[in-house]
């Protein structure tokens, strides 16, 4: 969607602000390059005062900018329509355009809660918090990855709504807008001010990983719909990988905070391939812009539906902006077995993958170190991503899903019954780090990939934003189990407990889980096959 000359400008000023008021933040980091770069008890000068205000308001002009022109209410006509791609379309330079740009716009989502794990063992010993290498700190380091996953699970859900309503492209801008401020992260001088950063970075985060779903899942033949979603979500390994790549280069010359800061080109970057990014067409008809929403749908090779019959009558769901359509008759098994998926992908996540760097530290590997096991593990089940996509979109979704989460499972147990004794068996540490990694990572995008196919497209954005929820939301389960010292970071301890919340979330998707490999997404949600209601885009 074009922006008008006000709306333009206010979204580039927007942009401007932010990268300024991040770039006024530097000089008070480089001055502490001789004591590598420690900022704790440090007053904030007036550079980084400034900086923070032309954030907080570029903020708000990036979101005037993108979202002003917005419609408030919507006809139940225009609530009725989707999007739904050719099933016999071929795969086009635009198709592969927008893959590539959404697996960059997903890696650099995940890169952004993916790297608490490598700044918690810094940050806490620079702040003397408590954590697994220095067990005697009084306030838990483990609270850090709370404030961010708190964040995650709001933000997915609030982003899912948004994109609804205002648009994917206007949604997905905005939340690199916030990346890019947010990487102040790396400039504050007190503990307490990287919680509450680290907070306004998980609304940020919480929200491209359902957006991007929703937007490739109305764009693509349904014949490569499945495997390309689940490929483009496997961005998260590669993710896991350049993150801890990076943190084993740049930790050592400019400590923890630069793995913050890295989140100003990243999110910049996303922003400048915004020309790439489609608007949803329903999105442009509700603006009264059928003329940008033909040319888009003609692009990708996609026309309209009515989704009043049989998609939303069949299900019982309506097309209404609250959350709880997605639990409406119908849809109700999917949700709930989509929320327990994802609690148990927010466990090893963020209960197992968060703490293994320092997990490993504590073990007496050195940060460098155990940044490069992570590293080598991550790689060494890349391909298996591949794999997965593959097997999503050949064989079966349903049972891809339940072989992963298996794999998963036996994995964590026999993590979980070394325990630490595992670090002396360096090639079997490798082989059972990577399958957890690996396998987190691609359910991860499974479970957003199936959620987009499995709900209404009234609602498919808010589905997904349900699996990236509750995902961040196990994430917060076991944070606060940390925090509460019910049970230490080991990667013996987290191992088991991920296990076992992956092992009933899988015996539950067993019995309720529905297969959608080679189905178009009218016949999944409603379960039969639709009649055809299409309005075909005017010539």
């Amino acid at each position: 969607m074009k922006l008008s000359g006000t709306r333009r400008l206010a979204f580039w000023t927007g942009t401007a602000a932010v990268t300024a008021g991040v770039l006024l933040h530097l000089p008070m980091f480089l001055s502490a390059s001789n004591t590598n770069y420690r900022l704790a008890g440090m007053r904030m000068d007036a550079s980084m005062i400034v900086g923070m205000a032309l954030i907080g308001l570029g903020i708000l002009s990036t979101a005037y900018g993108l979202l002003g022109s917005a419609p408030l209410r919507r006809s139940a006509a225009v609530t009725r329509l989707s999007i739904r791609p050719l099933d016999d379309a071929a795969l086009g330079r635009a198709h592969l355009v927008l893959i590539l740009v959404m697996a960059v716009a997903v890696t650099i989502d995940v890169m952004k809660p993916l790297t608490l794990g490598f700044v918690v063992p810094g940050m806490a010993k620079e702040y003397g918090l408590k954590s697994p290498v220095n067990p005697h700190g009084h306030v838990p380091v483990a609270l850090l990855p709370l404030f961010g996953t708190v964040g995650t699970v709001i933000g997915s859900f609030l982003w899912g709504s948004l994109a609804d309503r205002v648009g994917r492209r206007a949604s997905i801008l905005l939340a690199a807008t916030i990346f890019m401020g947010t990487a102040i992260c790396g400039a504050m001088p007190d503990y307490q001010m990287n919680f509450a950063m680290c907070f306004v970075m998980g609304l940020g985060a919480g929200g491209l990983l359902p957006i991007a779903f929703s937007l490739i899942s109305e764009m693509m033949p349904t014949r490569q719909r499945g495997w390309l979603m689940v490929l483009v979500g496997g961005d998260i390994a590669f993710a896991y990988l350049l993150t801890s790549w990076l943190s084993g280069l740049l930790t050592p010359h400019f400590g923890w905070r630069i793995m913050w800061l890295i989140g100003l080109p990243t999110g910049l970057l996303l922003v400048l391939l915004n020309r790439w990014i489609p608007e949803s067409p329903r999105f442009l008809i509700a603006c009264g812009r059928p003329e940008e929403a033909t040319a888009v749908m003609e692009r990708y090779g996609a026309r309209l539906t009515l989704t009043r019959s049989p998609e939303l009558e069949a299900t019982g769901a309506s097309p209404s902006s609250r959350w709880l359509a997605v639990f409406g008759p119908g849809l109700r098994r999917s949700a709930v077995v989509i929320a327990m998926l994802g609690i148990a992908i927010g466990f090893v996540a963020f209960g197992f993958q968060l703490w293994v760097p320092s997990a490993l530290q504590a073990a007496g590997f050195t940060g460098v170190t155990s940044a490069d096991i992570v590293r080598d593990a991550a790689l060494f089940g890349l391909p298996a991503t591949v794999v997965v996509a593959v097997l999503y979109g050949r064989w079966s979704s349903r049972k891809t899903m339940l072989l992963v989460a298996s794999v998963t499972v036996v994995a964590l147990v026999v993590l979980a019954l070394e325990g630490s004794g595992i670090i002396h068996h360096r090639a079997l540490l490798y082989v059972l780090l990577s399958i957890p990694i690996t396998a987190a990572s691609s359910l991860v995008a499974v479970l957003a990939a199936y959620a987009a196919e499995v709900f209404p497209t009234g609602i498919r954005a808010r589905a997904s934003g349900l699996a990236a929820g509750t995902s961040k939301a196990g994430g917060v389960l076991v944070s606060v189990i940390i925090v509460a010292a019910v049970t230490l970071p080991s990667i013996g301890s987290t191992a088991l407990i991920g296990a076992i919340a992956m092992g009933i979330a899988a015996l539950t998707f067993a019995a309720v889980g529905v297969e959608t490999r080679g189905r178009t997404l009218e016949e999944i949600s409603t379960g039969r096959v639709p009649s055809d209601l299409s309005i075909e885009p005017a010539q």
